[in-house]
């Protein structure tokens, strides 16, 4: 962009001359858009996706024979959302991926700003991930939480193969250029010995199970919790339990949402698009889509969403509810 004397400006002849002059000074007519800026409801932007646990543990075995944890920081399926200029996020704000340990290795520590989570699939009961020095098992239904700049590695000293869906908030961070920090630690597996199966950092299947049992439904054949404390601050965690015989429709939402299917099989109708899902298998509802879930049998589904991120920014709406008009005020106070 060049410099623009006003007196240039002050001169044009046309409309014409004083676009030219307004693209070289790096400025844009908004009266001249031809889209609007400002919209009055949400657009649809990325799409109702669906992966297959079972071909992505193949895809990882495969690699598994060339890639070891030595040539990557980790070996992983990141699963894009397949959007115009996107190879990376799985919604407009999480990130999902399916990764693979095998037996005898480790996944050298590291911390990075964006939060993660990790909801475990198949593993022995010898796998661990170590997170601030304490190594927290990592058994098939667990999930497993590393916040904003924990250290954490992965170390598997049994006999099974382990595998497990990665959830992190990078997108978020990929839009604040100043907000991404990440760091190797200098022992390239952080050392442990401590083994603390009751982290606050740990959610085990058992604990959520009993949890399920006691809660109440809102609606015939439904219960979900809320897993937490500890709680992240940009991600909100939920386990539902749904049973036969009924839909379980909820409304379009500005929330971002993944699920991933701890077992059981059904189907999920986003926007129209059906979605037929089994375990371990990860789904995704982009924002302001509406949705349905069917099951054929008793089933769990971990359900990630941005809720926490928006609920900040008073950015979170559902489709049906007011708009509380209080959220975007500004409070002045007298000075």
């Amino acid at each position: 962009m060049s410099a623009i004397a006003p007196a240039e400006f002050a001169a044009a002849a046309s409309l014409d001359a004083l676009y030219q002059s307004l693209e070289r000074f790096g400025a844009d007519p908004g009266w001249a858009k031809r889209e609007p800026s400002l919209w009055p409801a949400p657009r649809k932007g990325y799409k109702p996706m669906h992966w297959s646990y079972a071909s992505g543990r193949a895809a990882l075995e495969s690699a598994a024979r060339f890639i070891s944890t030595e040539l990557a920081e980790r070996r992983n399926l990141i699963l894009f959302n397949p959007v115009e200029g996107n190879r990376y996020a799985t919604a407009r704000t999480i990130i999902s991926a399916y990764q693979l340990v095998m037996p005898g290795e480790r996944a050298r520590s590291h911390r990075h700003t964006p939060n993660a989570l990790r909801l475990v699939m198949d593993a022995g009961e010898q796998m661990y991930t170590i997170v601030e020095g304490r190594k927290l098992p990592m058994l098939p239904g667990d999930v497993l939480l590393t916040p904003n700049w924990h250290w954490h590695g992965h170390s598997n000293e049994g006999g099974e193969t382990a595998v497990w869906i990665d959830f992190l908030d990078v997108p978020i961070m990929h839009y604040i250029d100043g907000g991404m920090f990440f760091e190797h630690h200098s022992e390239g597996i952080e050392s442990a010995s401590v083994i603390d199966t009751d982290s606050p950092m740990r959610f085990p299947r058992a604990h959520y199970d009993a949890a399920l049992d006691a809660a109440q439904e809102p609606r015939p054949g439904e219960r979900h919790v809320v897993l937490g404390p500890a709680h992240l601050d940009t991600m909100r965690l939920q386990v539902h339990r749904l049973q036969p015989g009924h839909a379980f429709d909820y409304p379009r939402t500005t929330a971002s949402v993944v699920y991933a299917v701890i077992d059981g099989t059904g189907e999920t109708e986003v926007d129209g698009e059906r979605l037929t899902w089994a375990r371990g298998d990860v789904l995704v509802v982009p924002a302001w889509r509406p949705h349905v879930h069917r099951v054929n049998e008793a089933s769990h589904l971990l359900r990630v969403s941005d809720e926490p991120f928006l609920e900040r920014l008073h950015w979170l709406r559902v489709e049906g509810e007011p708009v509380l008009e209080a959220h975007a005020r500004i409070q002045y106070q007298a000075r």
